[in-house]
């Protein structure tokens, strides 16, 4: 278990699973630069984050903004909204103090582009899906990502590899921001669409040394 001076923040799992190189940039060494993807998600999150507001049916509550922790993944974060289903059984459910009756929550992260063909985005739902069960002492077996350039719903099913995963990447996450360490660039074919690229110049891991890579700047 992580003490809360260790915590770090939830939605920097996405960032790590993505690049460990990118994550540490941000949340060591505090750099930043925006770029048109980065300008679109924040947009997107600009028209959900709200916590004031709740979108309610007879079986279904959602709520915005919602805080999370997790001693055990050492993780802590607000999350783009809770989805509350109603549930006939007490068994992995919980109460809201509003709303009679008994509720599954369900976690829903808002992305602004497409579906990938990786974990990228999975394991950000399932770490915000550890975070519920810790704190309700249940058990929750899907989550959901709506992107909003396809304007679909994706269902994201909380397996034990996926949970292997994500205990995986928050470890390692402390591991690196204990030592300080920024890891070294590597070059690959989704760089380019990366906000801290020129920040970051994945094109020195493919060069002899800093003064060669320098040399052919200068030449082209």
């Amino acid at each position: 278990m992580y003490t809360e001076d260790e915590m770090l923040m939830l939605s920097g799992i996405q960032h790590f699973a993505f690049c460990p190189r990118q994550w540490a940039l941000i949340h060591i060494e505090q750099a930043w630069a925006e770029n048109r993807l980065t300008f679109e998600g924040k947009l997107v999150h600009e028209n959900v984050d709200d916590p004031l507001y709740q979108q309610k049916s007879e079986n279904t509550i959602v709520l915005r903004s919602v805080s999370l922790a997790s001693k055990e993944l050492g993780l802590y974060g607000i999350s783009d909204a809770i989805e509350l289903c109603r549930s006939e059984s007490k068994e992995n459910s919980i109460l809201h103090p509003k709303y009679p009756g008994y509720w599954e929550p369900h976690p829903v992260e808002y992305k602004h582009g497409q579906v990938k063909g990786n974990e990228t985005d999975e394991v950000q739902v399932a770490a915000q899906t550890m975070c519920l069960e810790e704190l309700y002492h249940i058990k929750i077996s899907y989550g959901w990502i709506y992107y909003a350039q396809m304007r679909h719903r994706t269902k994201v099913e909380i397996s034990d590899s996926l949970r292997t995963l994500t205990k995986s990447l928050s470890d390692k996450m402390h591991k690196i921001y204990e030592e300080q360490t920024t890891p070294k660039a590597i070059l690959k074919e989704n760089c380019k669409r990366c906000s801290l690229y020129d920040l970051c110049m994945p094109k020195l891991s493919k060069s002899q040394n800093v003064n060669s890579y320098l040399k052919n700047q200068i030449d082209a």
